[in-house]
């Protein structure tokens, strides 16, 4: 029974933990979050759009940051580090969050999703998924989906190649959900098999072209099979 209250009493400090730096590392753009206990301590792994802003000056603001934590959930020697997301448009967390923000500036909501399902795919993903679910256009609750390319729900393929954000556009009419479906470039899906040793067939060469004919040889060429063709005698001329 300890170690259960002790294992549910970590999910939940984790849980807390993540939904501070999200609100923390807003105007950073928050891309993921990664959190490992080690023997020198707590390692946080920061992933965002934007990491001076929350650095700051001669790393003023992550240190603050670093004793926030430390003092609000009791972790044992925390170390935040802060990775720059070089590819942004294939961070599902952080298209989740571009496209709540443009719904909260008034965009209809299959604009949004139409542009942000061309973003994705035109940075080289190989399918993503946007679903948005809330008070689209009536008091109604309701759930649109933009797909486009391969998406995978379930196996290994899941975890190795699928990328998810969530994140909530607060509008008048209510909350609405924002999830992202990201499938990476490189993923290797199971039905994909390439046989090693077997080399494909070439495609044929193209037909040779023969040289053009002499002006007498295509006079003769011309001629209907049944004319008779006269030759010349054999022998010395006279």
């Amino acid at each position: 029974m300890a170690s259960e209250r002790r294992v549910i009493r970590e999910a939940t400090r984790r849980v807390l933990l993540k939904d501070y730096l999200v609100a923390e590392s807003a105007r950073a753009g928050f891309g993921g979050l990664d959190i490992q206990r080690t023997p020198m301590g707590t390692r946080v792994t920061l992933i965002c759009e934007r990491p001076g802003i929350l650095i700051g000056r001669r790393g003023e603001l992550i240190k603050q940051l670093t004793q926030d934590i430390k003092d609000r959930f009791d972790l044992d020697n925390p170390q935040i580090e802060v990775q720059e997301e070089r590819q942004p448009s294939l961070n599902a967390q952080l298209m989740a969050e571009k496209l709540a923000s443009t719904l909260e500036r008034g965009w209809h909501f299959r604009r949004a999703g139409h542009s942000t399902v061309r973003r994705i795919m035109e940075s080289g993903a190989r399918g993503c998924q946007v679903i948005l679910s809330g008070k689209l256009t009536g008091e109604r609750h309701r759930t649109e989906r933009f797909k486009a390319g391969t998406i995978k729900y379930c196996g290994e393929a899941v975890h190795l190649w699928m990328g998810k954000g969530f994140y909530q556009a607060r509008l008048k009419p209510g909350v609405i959900g924002v999830t992202v479906w990201i499938m990476k470039p490189n993923a290797k899906l199971p039905d994909e098999i390439h046989v090693l040793g077997v080399v494909a067939p070439a495609a044929p060469a193209p037909p040779e072209q023969l040289p053009p004919l002499e002006p007498a040889e295509a006079a003769v060429a011309e001629l209907p099979p049944d004319v008779p063709i006269a030759l010349p005698p054999e022998g010395p001329t006279p």
